[in-house]
């Protein structure tokens, strides 16, 4: 018996051995014109694996790239685009630079940080008053996601003062959004997602529903 554990080693198993197979054929094609020609009908065929995909110049790009590893990076076609280099393949990708720095108050997030930096960067007072009064509310609702109760502003004003670093909002005569109307706007969005999924549901029920009694009214 011939098992595919006992056969050669597949470098891209999602596209099975049928096409493994075409494309050590491909190697074995002395001419280049003809090597270069049968390479677009593998091409072909494996876009057919995934034929909603197929017309995507960027998932071409993709299958061609596929095509050279999977000939080991031997083959000389003329393709229409450039086939990597085996050492990019293996290429370690960069490190993802984090963000140093501890964050003053963890529960409002870092970029609560960065919104109080832009506040001091502003000189126009109708964009920075509108800036610190969207920060002070996004406080509050990033304060409501710990505490679900309620919030005094005394709090949120006490808090970005503090991270602004002198008094940015005095303590009297500043009223902020209601926690309930902040709530109702943070929820509102999941509630009409689960709304639409809702009725969309009833309507595949009733599509159900009137194409089984179609068909019973046939068979009758």
């Amino acid at each position: 018996m011939d098992y595919n554990t006992q056969r050669k080693k597949l470098l891209l198993p999602e596209y099975g051995r049928n096409i493994q197979s075409m494309v050590d054929y491909l190697l074995s094609i002395e001419d280049r014109e003809k090597r270069t020609e049968q390479a677009y009908a593998v091409i072909d065929v494996m876009g057919n694996l995934n034929p909603q995909l197929r017309d995507v110049s960027d998932f071409r790009h993709k299958l061609w790239d596929h095509l050279a590893i999977m000939s080991d990076f031997k083959l000389d076609i003329d393709a229409p685009y450039p086939l990597p280099e085996r050492e990019i393949l293996h290429k370690k990708p960069e490190k993802i630079p984090y963000s140093e720095g501890a964050i003053k108050a963890r529960h409002y997030g870092k970029s609560v940080e960065k919104m109080v930096a832009k506040i001091r960067e502003l000189t126009d007072p109708e964009q920075r008053r509108a800036l610190i009064a969207l920060t002070a509310n996004h406080m509050k609702k990033s304060y409501l996601t710990w505490n679900r109760d309620s919030v005094e502003d005394v709090q949120i004003i006490g808090d970005i003062n503090s991270l602004y670093g002198e008094e940015l909002i005095p303590q009297e005569g500043v009223a902020l959004s209601n926690h309930k109307e902040l709530l109702q706007k943070k929820n509102g969005g999941k509630l009409q997602h689960q709304r639409q999924n809702g009725q969309a549901n009833s309507r595949q029920v009733r599509r159900n529903n009137h194409q089984q009694h179609a068909h019973t009214f046939r068979r009758k």
